[in-house]
């Protein structure tokens, strides 16, 4: 089996890493044509000019990008050049309705489509630890299997495409209760005048530990908001979780918060920063007062 990688931001270059390593990698293809050289370079092996020539020496395409238009125009360019039996795998974050239409494109063509969203952040992907969820026909997601575990832990099979995307719209409501805890608390920790650095090895090994707060608390303390997974980015992905949550007539009072808090943030230029930078706001209230807290 051959691998093509499209994407190679944080998480892509990481993936694209793991699968040169498995001896698995054909070639990468970027947006930003030098950052993909020099990816490609580090790795070994080449970057094609565009994504018809991926297509030519890939038996299995790999896209990891931002957005469902990101991945919509990935699939249009690659369409024309696709031939029956190859398959291809996103593990972007996406929405529900985009992966199944594109499923059925491809379908047409005798392409198949597994959506395989991941989580586990930055660093997980470095270390080759993501989880990922996937949805797709069961041949499919066995063929591709190898490739996923060159880079993953764990691949779990939660039904046909579609699936995949559900499992992670929950993980990102997960992960917003988690970033909503921890910087909550740390605020109120700090503006308690304690020895946060005494604090958080008990933090961490207690019963409320976790690899956020393992990952993150120390620099979040530092105010070093540098990051592994980008507030805009945690922000569409629960614009997601909206709209599969509409179609259920329920607003989640987590979701709609936290939305709201990082889009103060965003607001003031913040978007690029982790998701962690809602410390900035939870810092605050110790200023200024919490009775606009939500």
């Amino acid at each position: 089996m051959t691998v093509g990688m499209i994407g190679l931001g944080v998480m892509g270059s990481a993936m694209a890493m793991h699968l040169a390593n498995a001896g698995l990698l054909s070639a990468v293809w970027n947006r930003t044509q030098a950052r993909g050289q020099k990816i490609a370079a580090d790795l070994n092996v080449d970057q094609t000019d565009d994504l018809a020539s991926l297509a030519d020496c890939s038996d299995v395409l790999i896209t990891c990008v931002s957005a469902d238009a990101d991945l919509q125009a990935v699939i249009a360019e690659l369409m024309p050049s696709l031939r029956a039996g190859q398959i291809v795998v996103d593990t972007s974050t996406v929405g529900v309705a985009t992966v199944e239409a594109l499923a059925a494109m491809l379908s047409d063509q005798g392409v198949s489509f597994v959506d395989a969203p991941v989580t586990g952040g930055a660093e997980g992907a470095q270390a080759g630890t993501l989880q990922v969820m996937a949805g797709g026909d069961d041949a499919a997601l066995t063929a591709v299997r190898p490739a996923l575990e060159a880079f993953a832990t764990s691949v779990t099979h939660f039904g046909p495409v579609g699936s995949g995307q559900r499992a992670k719209a929950v993980n990102q409501v997960l992960a917003a209760g988690m970033v909503q805890a921890m910087t909550e608390a740390l605020a109120f920790a700090d503006a308690s005048g304690l020895d946060t650095e005494a604090l958080l090895p008990v933090l961490s090994q207690g019963a409320m530990g976790s690899q956020l707060l393992s990952r993150r608390g120390e620099r979040v303390l530092a105010a070093d908001f540098a990051p592994g997974f980008r507030m805009a980015l945690h922000h569409k992905d629960l614009q997601l979780c909206r709209t599969l949550l509409q179609s259920m007539d329920v607003n989640l009072p987590l979701v709609e918060m936290t939305v709201k808090h990082y889009e103060r943030l965003m607001d003031q230029g913040y978007g690029d920063e982790d998701m962690s930078a809602l410390y900035r706001l939870k810092r605050e209230l110790f200023t200024h007062g919490n009775r606009k807290s939500l």
